[in-house]
């Protein structure tokens, strides 16, 4: 018996992480969907063909990623991308020159990078806003705004943007409202609930879950953008390979079991660190001292492993990620592993010093990424890496 559950959205999230939008394969019943590695398709005839025809524009196996993350999120439509910059990237393009585009100040460093770096040379306009305040958003729109984008939680900061009164804001002015759900997945929060057009991820993080591949997801559930976005990937080509697709797929598969493990160990170290009298502050919006505490309740299923902290300078920071022996020092989030990072000079370099000191992001700052390891392990860690900094 063959199950079949694409876009079957009465069933729970952990089965539709298993499920969605795949098959066991009708060949041979493998289990999992197959790689099609190939650049091309054996063709029937003239204008005959099984609705492959060159692997730029479709791909089996990035099919069943596309179906399932869409599941997932509770759209209709995925469309797949080299990176998370490359779906950022194909989102812009839905622009065109003379538009502008409202951003969260507190984003990704590489998408404030592509936005005044690539794209405003090429004549969008940009103008960077605390997402925290829906009336300073509101107030920011110009008669050119044609897109909102934000984070929530934002990287690194932790910030919360209120989904439904941004959501009602760009229903009533009709302006294209983007999320990049990376940081919480579609576990803990779905934007488009919230009146979000637009979703997206870098699945290198936490969907694929497993730091062995780069690929980048949006999901919507508007027909008009979809076929507009399928256009782009096809036109432009920044495309996964299937290699990667199944990577991702396979650790979608283990999300929900993944992101309840994160959230546990999330909170309990961020509640062993809020007591340490030598952490200045500790950025986590499951703490209910975070400003924003009870927005994240209301629009958030779980808090995640994303966890800043300020250690009071540079030197203290260096000390610190450079003697863990369990967080690992490195760029990226969302594995298995748990990584410590730098943003001031790793993910956020290239952001004025100026615009990043005015959110607080210091060089004294470090990201936590929390692993699925066990949590004592990791308190006992980071304990003596932040003796070590004190000193």
């Amino acid at each position: 018996m063959t199950r079949v559950f694409d876009e079957d959205l009465e069933f729970g999230f952990g089965t539709r992480a298993v499920h969605a939008g795949q098959r066991p394969d009708e060949i041979s019943g493998a289990i999992m969907p197959p790689i099609y590695q190939t650049s091309t398709y054996v063709q029937d005839g003239l204008g005959r063909h099984k609705g492959f025809e060159y692997a730029r524009t479709r791909n089996p196996t990035r099919d069943a990623l596309e179906r399932n993350i869409a599941a997932l999120e509770g759209g209709l439509h995925g469309i797949a991308w080299a990176s998370g910059l490359a779906a950022t990237d194909a989102i812009l393009k839905l622009l065109s020159a003379g538009d502008h585009v409202l951003c969260g100040e507190n984003v990704y460093g590489g998408t404030h990078r592509l936005m005044v770096q690539v794209f405003a040379r090429l004549g969008l306009g940009f103008s960077f806003v605390d997402a925290r305040d829906v009336d300073l958003v509101a107030a920011a729109v110009t008669p050119q705004t044609r897109m909102i984008f934000i984070e929530t939680p934002t990287n690194p900061m932790m910030r919360l943007a209120d989904l439904a009164a941004i959501g009602e804001l760009t229903r009533t002015k009709d302006l294209l409202f983007v999320v990049d759900n990376t940081f919480a997945t579609p576990y803990m929060q779905r934007p488009l609930e919230y009146g979000a057009a637009l979703v997206m991820h870098s699945t290198t993080k936490y969907l694929n879950g497993h730091s062995d591949m780069v690929g980048g997801l949006v999901v919507t559930s508007d027909e008009e953008l979809a076929e507009r976005l399928h256009f782009l990937q096809n036109a432009a080509g920044a495309i996964p390979g299937p290699m990667d697709c199944w990577l991702a797929l396979r650790g979608t598969k283990t999300l929900a079991l993944r992101m309840r493990q994160h959230d546990a160990a999330g909170r309990k170290i961020a509640a062993w660190l809020e007591q340490r009298p030598d952490i200045e502050r500790v950025y986590y919006p499951g703490l209910a001292s975070h400003e924003q505490h009870e927005l994240a309740c209301r629009q958030m299923t779980g808090f995640g492993g994303m966890i800043s902290i300020e250690l009071g300078s540079l030197e203290r920071a260096r000390t610190m990620v450079e003697s863990t022996r369990l967080f690992s020092f490195a760029e990226s989030l969302g594995g298995v592993e748990s990584l410590v990072g730098h943003p001031a000079t790793m993910t956020h370099a290239t952001v004025p010093r100026e615009m990043r000191e005015a959110m607080g992001l210091t060089d004294g700052l470090v990201r936590l990424s929390v692993g699925i390891e066990e949590t004592e392990d990791l308190i006992a860690d980071l304990d003596q890496a932040i003796l070590a900094a004190m000193r």
